[in-house]
């Protein structure tokens, strides 16, 4: 269940080789142009539109990098690459502009923003986008119900889980207790058969991913590294880090 050596030959840049004091804003087409001239893979975050499109955005919502607000996902593909951005004059992607772009020349980690509903539309349009690039792409996600639907639907391309110790900070009281408790200690793994792990880099070492890679030949990324500190942790306890913040 191992992913294919090229995921941890190079540094992954988070959300693109973003730096915001040059202009250079989290999962826009200059963070990506930045990462394939250092020779970074790519991590990038995807959401659904209204119309179905992959596009690549972190937040569910608007507002944090940009002038309008709203959900993602009620406004079409066509409104959200018409959004206006803060710092710059670039516009969202979709996925499929994202490889057109990228065009083979690095990899890309796709990271499959869920809501937890079960809706696996946006795992769907990934699969149609990916069934005519040639490029080497990976997708993963938090949601282990979107990782058995990558298993499902896009059969042919490496799939991995974003996973941390625990999940009881604010960021996840949206969830149920037992969904909380169903990502725990990676213990979906049988079922969604990841081919590799990305763990958060202050959580390691974790039995979880330790098992996940020396037993079941999983690679392991720790995300995300800012710091010489968890630099140096990411080389004792994995074998790649997805990095933001400074150049390798």
């Amino acid at each position: 269940m191992r992913a294919p050596d090229w995921l941890t030959a190079r540094p992954v840049a988070h959300r693109g080789l973003h730096d915001i004091s040059r202009g250079i804003v989290e999962n826009m087409p200059g963070a990506v142009q930045a990462a394939i001239a250092g020779n970074f893979s790519i991590e990038v975050d995807i959401q659904l539109s209204a119309d179905g499109e992959a596009m690549v955005h972190h937040d569910h919502a608007l507002g944090r990098l940009t002038e309008a607000t709203g959900e993602v996902v009620s406004k079409t593909a066509a409104e959200l690459k018409a959004v206006k951005f803060k710092d710059t004059d670039e516009r969202m992607m979709s996925l499929s502009d994202l490889c057109a772009m990228v065009a083979g020349r690095v990899p890309l980690v796709i990271e499959v923003k869920s809501h937890f509903g079960g809706d696996r539309k946006l795992v769907k349009r990934m699969a149609e986008v990916l069934a005519s690039y040639d490029g080497p792409a990976v997708g993963m996600s938090f949601d282990p119900d979107q990782v058995l639907a990558l298993r499902e639907l896009l059969p042919s391309r490496p799939r991995g889980i974003v996973a941390q110790r625990t999940y009881e900070d604010d960021y996840w009281a949206k969830l149920t207790q037992p969904q909380r408790d169903s990502m725990l200690y990676l213990r979906h793994g049988f079922q969604t058969q990841p081919h590799f792990v990305a763990f958060r880099v202050d959580d390691l070492p974790a039995p979880a991913p330790w098992i996940a890679r020396n037993l079941f030949g999983c690679a392991l990324l720790g995300w995300t590294v800012r710091t010489p500190e968890q630099r140096t942790r990411v080389g004792q306890y994995a074998d790649q880090m997805i990095f933001e913040g400074f150049v390798p």
